[in-house]
């Protein structure tokens, strides 16, 4: 067996300081180290040779084009590949940068074209229905106007359910307009909907637990923190109760606060602030979903369809 010790470690060396640097979640650094790892064997057994700085610092066009073939062979879908082919050019970046190796080949490499997957919205009486359902699940009443509070967060101002868990009980009552920060530390101003203050205003009310003005908002069975597998959990019994399909998420939630939104009218601009989406081409996806929507709405009720 070829020995790739010299390519594994300066894999490591690369995650290291990545993690060290830019502060990526475990997930992430394992999915590079399983990206990466894939990539240098395969460079071992295509040449033949202990995949070492020179080794790396050799690789071709041509090389590239046979571990693409070669991973498409081996099933890996065009997303995959893509994500692959990221984080080994991170990694090529690096050697580039503190060993000065040739990048050139792999950077120019290009990544396979492939379709994002479009938003699953809800439609709107799947999630009223959905809503409705929640409120029945557990025998506690508090932890009903718990579960319904956050997902009509969810549903009724587009928040991620990342950002509803992280409301401060200081914000209560919940004003009319709400300074959200999302990712990336963006900040967007959403409007709170009555429905969703009259949520929370009676999730508040049942709930046996005190606050401080820096407590989360929401709350799990015990007091602490209320975890997202929580409401996640709920959306998957609530969903298989009603037959709604698995991707009836959390995050459908906020897809069909976008996607009604857009069908009822909606300025794009406006809903990619409500979103908080850092580019309008995030937003537009969800154009793609409304011209669905017309479409089965034009070969149902067209004549001539």
């Amino acid at each position: 067996m070829v020995n790739t010790d010299g390519g594994i470690d300066l894999m490591e060396n690369w995650l290291s300081n990545l993690s060290a640097v830019g502060g990526l979640a475990e997930k992430t650094i394992d999915a590079y180290r399983q990206d990466v790892t894939t990539y240098i064997h395969f460079i071992s057994h295509h040449t033949g040779k202990r995949p070492s700085k020179v080794i790396l610092s050799n690789v071709d066009v041509k090389d590239m084009r046979s571990w693409i073939s070669h991973t498409r062979r081996s099933g890996l879908s065009p997303r995959s590949l893509a994500r692959a082919l990221s984080a080994i050019k991170s990694f090529y970046r690096w050697l580039g940068h503190t060993y000065g190796i040739s990048t050139t080949a792999v950077l120019s490499t290009r990544s396979p074209k492939f379709e994002k997957p479009l938003p699953r919205p809800l439609k709107e009486i799947a999630a009223k229905n959905l809503i409705n359902q929640i409120d029945i699940q557990s025998e506690h009443a508090w932890i009903n106007a718990r579960n319904v509070a956050v997902i009509t967060l969810l549903y009724g101002c587009g928040l991620r359910i990342s950002e509803a868990l992280s409301l401060k009980f200081v914000e209560t009552p919940l004003p009319e307009v709400l300074k959200i920060i999302g990712k990336g530390n963006k900040e967007r101003i959403v409007p709170i909907l009555p429905i969703a203050q009259s949520a929370v205003k009676k999730y508040i009310k049942y709930c046996p637990y005190s606050f401080l003005p820096n407590d989360f908002l929401f709350k799990g069975a015990r007091g602490g923190p209320l975890n997202q597998r929580i409401i996640r959990k709920v959306m998957e019994q609530t969903r298989m109760q009603l037959g709604l399909p698995s991707s009836a998420s959390p995050h459908a939630m906020r897809h069909s606060f976008a996607t009604h939104l857009l069908e009822a009218g909606g300025d794009l601009r406006v809903i990619q602030e409500l979103l908080g989406h850092a580019s309008l081409s995030s937003t537009q996806a969800y154009t793609a979903v409304d011209q669905a929507h017309l479409m089965e709405v034009y070969k149902k009720s067209h004549p001539k369809a």
